[in-house]
């Protein structure tokens, strides 16, 4: 072989060697890519081009609280130069498929990640993640204990129902209450049922007897919201928070009493199970039904007079600050502290009615709509 030859085949060689090496570099860019719902490089989710990368993990997408949380956290992410990845579970309760995203959030090289937990299951994903340098904020709910995320935006549940429960004491006006208590669940403790159940209690005037459990008021006494007055409980019924648990709730509470005037329910779903009860007994327009969430759909049953009144939340809100947050710390910023007073950031509640009284504050539904989530 002569010289020439030689030559020529070195540089060959080198050049070879040089694609090997590009190529070997290029896939595995790609690969640190996969799984993110963008298709965005493995820089963006580190934070390397600019971009920060954020996991919303949610309990599942077939409620419309929830899909308003993936609506403004993507609105807020474009905003504020965010790689977000959506996950869910498949159904209310399913655990894995969020142990599953959070992990993937680990792998991914995300900053952070916002999450509505569906059980304690995913405490040692979430631990995991905060290990590696995620920033985990709960959303709605803190999780069990509160200290697994770093930080919860929710609402005042408590406030909620303390909302509705002093509407319902003023527009009795004095007369006697008979009242349906329509909660989550009976076999079972979770802080959203408690917070609410006790705070419509407390916002009539009555005392929950309990600060962990339902059920453990006086059933009859005195009232003293409003201008005060006699009460009897009539029911506390589980609905799992569903139109069809709300309507047999209030079907077994007409039973045991028929004299019901005021109906708490854990949420919208509940209380319009409970005002289709009423309605087929001929009794809706004799009972004020109180509710808690702040759809769209809910602000029009308070507008037709199927609700009394509802406390209105913000689920969305709660997820664009949850983005926002984690893409301020990403880039030196500090971390989101809780609200004074308080062990979580509070997003905030309001009360609506169709009808103002006096010692209230009181937004209409149509001044409430502005916010409200939901068709």
């Amino acid at each position: 072989m002569n010289t020439s030859t030689s030559q020529a085949s070195s540089r060959r060689s080198r050049r070879t060697r040089a694609a090997a090496i590009g190529i070997t570099v290029c896939l595995g860019a790609t690969l640190a890519a996969c799984g993110s719902s963008n298709g965005s490089a493995s820089s963006s989710a580190s934070g390397g081009s600019g971009k920060v990368g954020v996991s919303l993990i949610l309990k599942t997408l077939s409620n419309p609280y929830f899909v308003s949380m993936e609506k403004d956290a993507k609105t807020q992410a474009g905003k504020d130069n965010v790689s977000l990845t959506v996950a869910a579970g498949n159904s209310d309760g399913d655990t894995q498929t969020q142990i599953t995203a959070i992990d993937n959030a680990i792998s991914r090289g995300d900053k952070g990640i916002l999450i509505t937990t569906n059980g304690d299951a995913v405490n040692a994903a979430l631990n995991r993640a905060k290990q590696a340098g995620l920033f985990v904020i709960a959303l709605d709910t803190a999780p069990n204990p509160p200290s697994t995320a770093d930080i919860t935006y929710a609402t005042d549940n408590e406030q909620a129902g303390k909302l509705i429960g002093q509407y319902a004491a003023a527009a009795l006006n004095g007369k006697p209450a008979v009242i349906a208590m329509l909660d989550l669940f009976n076999n079972q403790v979770v802080s959203v049922d408690i917070n609410r159940d006790h705070g419509f209690l407390e916002g009539m005037g009555i005392d929950p007897g309990s600060k962990t459990e339902n059920g453990k008021e006086a059933k009859s006494g005195k009232y003293t919201g409003g201008k005060g007055g006699t009460y009897t409980i009539a029911c506390h019924q589980p609905t799992q928070g569903a139109i069809d648990g709300g309507r047999t709730a209030m079907e077994n509470c007409l039973s045991a009493n028929p004299n019901i005037n005021v109906v708490y329910a854990i949420n919208e779903p509940a209380g319009e199970g409970a005002y289709n009860a009423l309605k087929a007994a001929g009794k809706e327009k004799n009972v004020a039904v109180y509710a808690i969430d702040g759809s769209c759909s809910g602000l029009k049953n308070v507008t037709s007079g199927e609700f009394a009144a509802d406390a209105v939340q913000y689920p969305g809100k709660m997820a664009a600050l949850g983005v926002s947050s984690i893409a301020k710390l990403a880039r030196g910023g500090s971390k989101p502290s809780v609200t004074n007073g308080k062990s979580f950031y509070d997003t905030g509640t309001a009360l609506v009615a169709a009808k103002s009284l006096d010692g209230l504050t009181v937004q209409s539904p149509s001044q409430a709509a502005s916010a409200c989530w939901g068709s």
